[in-house]
């Protein structure tokens, strides 16, 4: 104990109240009046500082600290500092540090004979090797930079070399008399970023180097120069942060041999907090041509849509706001006749009732404007205007059974244009229904819990007024969501009339070590044939089709969901599946879809498909893609890609060959190769991969 408190009279400048200085020996002792010498197994902490040591000794008079190693000095932002010996002030700010070795967020080692520290802030060091590779004693890295002096900025968090070489396992590659870089613990600076090369069919072999701009705390742009035997592409990307919201503006221009005109796309967005609980979004979507953003593999989008949408989403009530606006990039659609331009105002309301249940209401506007004015659906203009309420009442009967009574009334005024074959007017369409279920629950002697739910939701509605066009609903299906609603449309444009039933049951397992599984199969009857849906849909004719579906997930992060259409001679009408599994070494994600043909769809023949994406982790450092999507209806890929990585603790090498095979009279098909290649440990908040193990 007196050779601590004599080490904290004998540093002044440590014994601060924000932090006093702490040292553990084997031995301490005073050489005179003004000399503390410290031996064996050193130990000095400071404001998060640790220092370890063979000796340390303190001279009074001149303020210094010479140190013996091995040295190890350690700061709170990660940074180790190695040394055979030091002459440095108390605080450990200014002084020199021989046979030096600086390790910067444990990524990137820098070795020097000297180490000078300034200030506390700059480290300066001579005659240095600079790699995040593993050094197995004697043999060169795989990478390192070799410079004649290299200045650390802790303040600015840069590295700023002079007289540089980059060597290759020994074997210097180029030279630089000056160079600039950040350390791994600065997360945004100003500079270059990882390069690419690629190549492609349509458009050569070129690079992209993508340029960083930090414009302040909140701001920067990255500017992407694409170079290539066919094309001159300028890339941009503008984000902000805001103190309610956040803006990401995406955009680019080309010239180029595909096309003679001068290419170019924007993509922008932005969330806004607007007080009051408003929250704004909104996205901004254009490109030049039907082909651009498919050619520079920009994007796989075929529809652009361009919106903005004010949301309030509350405990009772729900606000909302959008406008949008769409671009086709289909060669078999027109923009003008999508509709282009939507609009929709919505309110809905919920209170619960003191008899009990619940009273909904709610009110909306909604348009759909074409360009044009001949007759008929390519240039028709829809805007309605809708009012509803409903009530719910929920019981459960002392036998166990939980009956859903349903009551409610939409009013809906059309005003059409461009289309004589609608009228405006009024539509009311009253509905009430009745959903009964008998839950049986029960748990196995292995600790399996047990659900088994039939279910017979009856209900009633129809429509009184005009007829109006169906702009909203044109791609309905039958699925377990809405296998018991009185209405199965997507959209309110068309409604499901007369009297209905639907039955079904519903089985749930939850096993003992956390696997869930879930089967539901069902049906809906009716008294009339509603003509409005579509014939793939499963819900045509009185009788639907048979839906079955079923999932399954477990601890191990495998999971499946399935579900298929059926009609009563067991034809399909639509299947699909999808499969997971997520672990340490796998990522797979695969599906199957099959759909019956439908003119009413576009689909003049069936489609049969199935999408693989997936990521093998083969070993510590090594790591495989594979993505591809085969049209089996056609017997051909539609898209194929296969990617590698090799990732250490120093380098990161990524190499992809994709394929698409699918072609247009706009699009062609083409293949495309990618390589980049990037040093790890200057790279940004860069992540460090396994290290690679020294030979034997």
């Amino acid at each position: 104990m007196r050779a601590i408190l004599a080490f904290l009279l004998m540093f002044p400048t440590l014994a601060l109240p924000q932090g006093a200085a702490t040292l553990v020996a084997d031995t301490v002792t005073i050489q005179g009046d003004t000399q503390l010498v410290a031996r064996g197994n050193i130990e000095v902490f400071y404001d998060g500082t640790r220092l370890s040591a063979a000796q340390v000794i303190y001279d009074q008079t001149s303020d210094r600290l010479t140190i013996t190693g091995p040295i190890l000095i350690q700061t709170p932002d990660g940074t180790i500092l190695t040394a055979d010996q030091a002459s440095l002030d108390p605080k450990l700010e200014n002084g020199m540090l021989r046979g030096a070795r600086l390790v910067l967020n444990q990524q990137l080692q820098l070795a020097a004979t000297q180490i000078d520290r300034i200030d506390g802030r700059y480290s300066q060091l001579y005659k240095v090797a600079a790699t995040s590779c593993k050094v197995c004693g004697t043999q060169s890295p795989l990478w390192e930079i070799r410079a004649k002096k290299v200045v650390h900025d802790e303040d600015a968090q840069q590295l700023f070399f002079t007289d540089a070489q980059f060597l290759i396992r020994g074997t210097p590659v180029f030279w630089l008399p000056r160079m600039r870089l950040p350390d791994p613990t600065l997360t945004r600076a100003t500079g270059l970023l990882i390069p690419t090369l690629r190549t492609t069919d349509l458009l050569g072999t070129g690079v992209k180097i993508p340029y960083f701009i930090r414009i302040g705390d909140h701001r920067d742009v990255t500017l992407t120069p694409y170079l290539s035997t066919e094309t001159r592409t300028l890339q941009a990307q503008y984000r902000q942060a805001f103190m309610r919201g956040n803006l990401t503006i995406d955009a680019a221009i080309s010239e180029g041999t595909l096309k003679t005109d001068t290419r170019s796309y924007l993509f922008a967005d932005g969330t806004f907090d607007l007080g009051q609980g408003f929250g704004l979004t909104f996205d901004i979507e254009s490109a030049s041509d039907n082909a651009y953003l498919l050619d520079y593999d920009f994007s796989n989008k075929d529809r652009l849509d361009s919106a903005v949408t004010v949301l309030r989403v509350r405990d009772a009530d729900l606000t909302q706001a959008n406008l949008t606006y769409y671009q086709t990039l289909r060669d078999d659609e027109v923009s003008a006749s999508l509709p282009p331009i939507t609009g929709s105002l919505s309110y809905e309301n919920r209170v619960a009732l003191t008899t009990g249940g619940t009273f909904r209401y709610g009110a909306s506007a909604d348009t759909a404007y074409r360009y044009g004015s001949t007759d008929g659906d390519s240039a028709r203009d829809v805007t309605r205007t809708s009012a509803n309420g409903s009530v719910t009442r929920n019981w459960i009967t002392n036998a166990g059974f939980v009956l859903r009574a349903d009551a409610g009334v939409r009013a809906d005024w059309y005003a059409v244009n461009d289309d004589t074959n609608y009228d405006n007017g009024l539509r009311v369409v009253p509905n009430v229904g009745l959903t009964l279920r008998y839950p049986l629950a029960t748990t196995t002697t292995n600790g399996a819990q047990h659900l088994l739910e039939p279910t017979i939701a009856l209900s009633w509605s129809d429509a009184y007024g005009v007829t109006p066009p169906n702009e909203d609903s044109t791609r309905s299906e039958l699925d377990q969501a809405n296998l018991f609603d009185s209405s199965r449309f997507s959209g309110d444009d068309a409604v499901e009339v007369g009297a209905q039933a639907a039955i079904g049951v519903t089985w749930t397992r939850i096993a003992a070590q956390g696997a869930t599984s879930t089967l539901t199969f069902g049906r809906v009857m009716r008294d009339t044939n509603n003509t409005a849906f579509n014939p793939s849909s499963g819900l045509d004719g009185p009788s639907s089709d048979w839906l079955l579906a079923g999932q399954y997930a477990d601890k191990s992060g495998f999971e499946i969901d399935a579900r298929t259409l059926f009609d009563d001679d067991a034809s399909l009408t639509r299947a699909a599946t999808r499969l997971g599994w997520q672990n340490g070494w796998l990522d797979l994600n695969a599906a199957y879809i099959w759909q019956a043909a439908d003119a009413t769809e576009s689909r003049p023949d069936a489609v049969s498909e199935w999408t693989l994406d997936s990521r093998f982790q083969v070993a510590s450092a090594w790591a495989v893609n594979f993505e591809t999507r085969y049209d089996l209806a056609n017997d051909q890929p539609a898209v194929a890609g296969v990617g590698m990585q090799y990732k250490n603790e120093c380098v990161t090498v990524d190499l992809s060959v994709s394929r698409r095979y699918t072609s247009s009279t706009t699009v062609d098909a083409s293949t495309s190769y990618g390589l980049s290649v990037s040093l790890n440990g200057f790279s940004a908040k860069g992540s460090a991969g396994p290290a690679a193990a020294c030979a034997p």
